[in-house]
């Protein structure tokens, strides 16, 4: 899906700023890593928790970007206690903090929980990514106020969020597996899913809303068949097949990072406060009622600022 809105070999000068991306040892994470760099920017940090995977990565882009400082750290979004160190390991290195990929993710798992206790898709998808940038905030606010300035934070949310439940989060059984959340279709694991990637979405706009000197945005990749769906069987994988729109197909990994690119490296000007972009660039309509509601984004603000106070 190429569009004139994002160049991936004209990507903007990028000097003097420093990126974080979660889950950045394979798929769309690795591939924006290599769209990212360039663009020369100061530094790039990405975690994951593929130590091999990240040296390798390593290795091709300082073969690529010899001038590109890349670091890995080790994180497992699913033990909010690893965000926290890893947090502090990054927070020991860099000074400064400018755009924020919540980037890594799982999905269509069997019922499950984190090492916290939280439901597996939304303790990793939301929980871990809200405690990283909990965090970070306070060194991206001090960026904020440097001269010329352009901090961002960039949550990958799904079109998939439409298939949250009926009341959109089910917060109190979020500290169960919730097997029996959602219908048989589109089933439970693609309900729990759509349930943390609507939780993405309405996390964007809190923080957009709450913290306006940062531009944060959620954005939706496409169709892209990455190494997420790598264990996920066919079954599993069809309500996704129903639901590509016809003729659309699937999009490669290499353009799959296009949007959330973009969503970094684009004019500030051109982005909207806690909107949500589909690719390439485009703004998306929100077409379900609990992706417009208000007071659902609210209650979700809170009920997460109340489970991380311990972990802080």
């Amino acid at each position: 899906m190429l569009s004139s809105v994002f160049d991936p070999n004209n990507v903007p000068s990028l000097a003097g700023r420093v990126f974080f991306i979660t889950g950045g040892t394979a798929g769309l994470g690795a591939r924006s890593i290599s769209l990212l760099a360039a663009g020369k920017p100061a530094h790039i940090y990405f975690s994951g928790r593929n130590t091999k995977k990240a040296d390798e990565l390593i290795a091709s882009l300082n073969a690529k970007h010899p001038d590109v400082p890349v670091t890995f750290i080790q994180c497992d979004l699913a033990d909010l206690n690893s965000v926290k160190q890893a947090a502090k390991t990054f927070l020991a290195q860099s000074q400064r903090l400018d755009v924020l990929y919540a980037n890594a993710g799982i999905m269509a798992l069997p019922p499950g929980q984190t090492k916290d206790g939280y439901e597996i898709q939304f303790g990793t998808n939301h929980l871990g990514h809200a405690h990283l940038i909990n965090l970070l905030l306070p060194l991206m606010l001090l960026t904020a106020e440097e001269p010329n300035s352009d901090v961002r934070i960039i949550n990958m949310s799904s079109i998939a969020y439409k298939q949250a439940p009926n009341e959109g989060i089910a917060f109190e059984t979020l500290k169960t597996p919730q097997a029996n959340l959602g219908s048989m279709i589109p089933g439970g694991k693609w309900t729990r899913y759509g349930q943390s990637k609507l939780a993405n979405m309405l996390y964007a706009k809190e923080l957009a809303e709450r913290y306006p000197s940062i531009k944060t945005v959620s954005v939706h990749p496409g169709y892209i068949k990455t190494d997420i769906f790598a264990n996920v069987s066919f079954m599993t994988t069809l309500p996704v097949r129903v639901a590509v729109p016809l003729g659309a197909g699937w999009t490669p990994v290499e353009e799959g990072a296009y949007n959330q690119t973009w969503a970094g490296t684009t004019e500030r000007a051109k982005l909207e406060d806690g909107a949500y972009y589909v690719p390439i660039g485009r703004k998306g309509q929100l077409e379900t009622k609990q992706s417009k509601d208000g007071d659902l984004s609210k209650r979700l603000w809170d009920w997460t600022q109340k489970e991380l106070a311990e972990f802080s």
